[in-house]
């Protein structure tokens, strides 16, 4: 994390808000006491669980409807 003055963001604007896109966090201080924080606007990384990828597909339709598959659909869809 670094520091950065309001008056200093003031002047380089643009180019603070390039380093908070990189994903550095900026602390804005006023008198050197904190008062805000610039960052990414998303995390920097995404957490996955330690099941991912461990459920089972179940079918929709099971095979054999004799046809009546496009029935199924279309009452599950109703009037829209």
């Amino acid at each position: 994390m670094s520091e950065i003055s309001v008056q200093e963001l003031k002047a380089r604007l643009s180019g603070a808000i390039a380093e908070a896109e990189a994903g550095r966090t900026l602390i804005i201080t006023r008198h050197r006491a904190p008062v805000a924080q610039l960052g990414p606007a998303t995390a920097a990384a995404v957490r996955r669980g330690s099941r991912v990828g461990r459920g089972q597909l179940v079918p929709a339709l099971e095979t054999g409807t004799r046809g009546r598959a496009l029935a199924v659909l279309l009452e599950d869809r109703g009037d829209r």
